[in-house]
């Protein structure tokens, strides 16, 4: 993070360092993928580890509260270290959360290991869009991004259905244990394609609230918890809709959840050639579809069919809502990417407590599309707070 004087964030490279970018992503693909493994492995490893489900699902929790924190400090606490050797660093934590997570005993190293983690995980996306802001040139900067979240979709489509099928063959423990060697993969590619990336200027906690206090900066923040907490909302309490309202069993919800999956991957290809037109235009637009989809499924789903294309078309739009997102803080904060990036982070990971939590509380309420009416009134509090609220920054590129 630099200090509040300094000016935009350098290149290290005149030329694109597109090996540096695919290695990136090969870390953020790790990284989801073990972090979405206790969802789709969470009865095997509560049993393996004779303790009940709802105490397996805070390895969850605690990662999310640890990468919430990490996400506001990381920048002090390494600061003066070259930023090739902290991303690589996080591989290493990743690699050792594995580890631990696979030949854990009990409850206690469980979560130990999912609090290294969640350090791993709220570090590298802090660091990650001023790290992608010095290896490419700013007119490369969203197809940069998207490269980088195509392993989010990744994870997405390999984690939840692949992770249940291993489980079944080899156990949960070596589930954990073959995300070690993809951990161990990403930190060799890192290790291979990672120039040198000095740290530059200081870093001081207060430079956050110095971000925060710029105009257009809170507001577009706030817009983000509401984006993201109205889409956790939504996709958080998918499974009890297609259950209950659609109708359809355990293949079906895996069939449609893949398609999500891979629509999400498509998704996050496409969205560089919408921001490249016009970034304010994604900004409006990604949310007020979302809320479209939210609203017409809790009024009208019902239909498999429908209901099926419909969470496409959600993974298909969701999937640019990060990428545009990130490429408003290049812009918006050019000389405080780092602040930026852990102020973004820390607003997703408050909004996935919340939606989650809200969305749980609708459930019991008014059942599965109480749940999915609020999910579209939250994002479109998220549109009206971009349209009225967040800064129109100059398209470039």
């Amino acid at each position: 993070m630099t200090d509040a004087t300094s000016g935009p964030v350098p290149q290290t490279h005149d030329r694109p360092a597109w090996g540096a970018v695919f290695s990136m992503s090969l870390g953020v693909f790790s990284l989801v993928t073990a972090e979405f493994l206790p969802a789709s492995l969470l009865t095997p490893l509560a049993e393996g580890l004779d303790i009940s489900k709802g105490a397996a699902g805070q390895a969850v929790t605690v990662t999310a509260f640890v990468g919430l924190l990490t996400s506001l400090s990381i920048s002090v606490l390494v600061r003066g270290i070259d930023r090739r050797w902290v991303l690589m660093g996080f591989s290493v934590l990743l690699i050792i959360s594995n580890l631990i997570v696979a030949s854990a005993p009990g409850l206690v190293a469980l979560l130990l290991g999912r609090v290294l983690m969640g350090m791993a995980l709220g570090g590298f996306w802090t660091l990650s869009i001023a790290t992608l802001m010095r290896l490419v040139p700013e007119p490369a900067i969203p197809r940069a991004l998207s490269i980088m979240f195509m392993g989010v979709s990744a994870a997405t489509v390999f984690a939840v259905p692949v992770g249940s099928y291993l489980g079944a063959l080899i156990g949960w423990r070596g589930v954990f244990l073959a995300a070690t060697g993809l951990g161990v993969l990403a930190l060799l590619v890192q290790a291979l394609t990672l120039p040198p990336l000095p740290a530059q200027g200081k870093a001081r906690l207060a430079i956050l609230f110095e971000v925060l206090g710029r105009p257009g900066i809170g507001i577009g923040m706030f817009a983000v918890l509401l984006l993201f907490a109205g889409h956790f909302t939504f996709f958080t309490y998918i499974r009890p809709f297609l259950e209950n309202v659609t109708g359809v069993g355990v293949d079906g919800v895996t069939a449609i959840l893949f398609g999500f999956g891979l629509a999400n991957f498509a998704g996050t290809y496409l969205i560089a050639f919408v921001i490249q037109r016009s970034l304010r235009l994604a900004l409006i637009m990604l949310p007020l579809v979302l809320a479209a989809l939210a609203l017409v499924m809790s009024m009208f789903g019902g239909i498999p069919a429908m209901d099926a294309l419909m969470i496409a078309l959600w993974g298909l739009i969701f999937a640019g809502v990060p990428v545009s997102w990130s490429t408003w803080i290049t812009r918006a904060l050019p000389d405080q990417a780092e602040a930026g990036g852990g102020l973004i982070v820390a607003a997703i990971n408050f909004a996935i407590a919340a939606g989650a939590g809200l969305g749980g509380g609708l459930l019991e309420l008014s059942g599965p599309r109480g749940v999915f009416f609020v999910s579209g009134l939250i994002l479109i509090a998220a549109v009206l707070t971009v349209v009225f609220g967040v800064k129109n920054q100059e398209d470039k590129g």
